[in-house]
């Protein structure tokens, strides 16, 4: 088989269906595994899909490199898949136990199978530079907040803000909505006002500063939707133009046979 209809065959949907199928199965009996009761009767079999999957999917990569050569290495998301199934071909015995536990990270090869996921992979890696200016500024928040909580609480509530590192971790929680009454509230019965310190860092971190990163995330998205339509238009646009030019040499080719009398 000639590379080009290789290439028509691995990027066609009915094989990459298949693909996506294999990966949710293989996902499933990994999941299967983790039960004893299931292991002891139908450990035989679940051992069995999942070396079958593997070589599956080892046998995918194989004839996806064969397709498409050095440009295999260009795409990010074939580095991806590569990088999955390695990890998958690695021992799992001895000192290298560990490792089994990895073999559900093939279930990850649904990101590169699904257009949609890619999209939004796409979109949040588009998003980091945004996220990581959000982040810092969630960092310099929370830090600032640690340090006006040691000196303000310390004494009072010392479990919680006894020093800089245990105030940091308990704004944190604060910040998740994680039982933060139950950090809040015995503070309050020795400072009634101390109300405003919790309520005011949970509004500026969990409404304000966390919502910036899902305003960034739909940005990115919205951006990555926009691109993929106007490259596809620049796609169709393109083969109108292929196509007005085929007619327009069909007619010429007509023309000239008319001329020459040949019909």
């Amino acid at each position: 088989m000639t590379r080009a209809r290789l290439r028509l065959l691995v990027d066609s949907s009915g094989f990459q269906r298949f693909i996506i199928a294999v990966i949710l199965i293989n996902a499933v009996t990994l999941g299967l595994e983790t039960s004893e009761a299931l292991i002891s009767r139908y450990g035989t079999v679940l051992h069995t899909i999942d070396r079958l999957a593997l070589a599956i999917f080892v046998g995918e990569l194989l004839l996806r490199l064969h397709a498409f050569g050095r440009d295999f290495f260009r795409d990010p998301w074939n580095c991806f898949d590569a990088a999955i199934v390695s990890l998958a071909l690695l021992p799992t015995s001895g000192s290298f136990a560990v490792l089994r536990a990895l073999r559900i990270l093939r279930a990850l090869r649904l990101l590169s199978m699904v257009k949609s996921m890619r999209r939004v992979v796409s979109a949040l890696l588009t998003a980091i530079p945004g996220m990581a200016s959000i982040a810092a500024l969630l960092a310099l928040v929370i830090y600032v907040g640690g340090v006006m909580a040691t000196k303000l609480y310390g004494e009072l509530s010392p479990e919680y803000f006894g020093d800089l590192g245990d105030s940091l971790f308990t704004l944190f929680q604060v910040m998740t909505g994680e039982a933060w009454s139950d950090v809040a509230r015995p503070i309050m019965d020795q400072e009634p006002w101390a109300w405003l310190f919790f309520v005011g860092f949970i509004l500026i971190t969990s409404f304000t500063v966390l919502n910036l990163f899902i305003a960034v995330g739909v940005s990115a998205m919205e951006h990555q939707v926009a691109a993929e339509r106007e490259q596809q238009e620049e796609t169709l646009i393109s083969n109108d133009m292929l196509l007005a030019e085929v007619k327009a040499l069909r007619g010429e080719l007509r023309e000239l046979r008319e001329q020459s009398g040949l019909r």
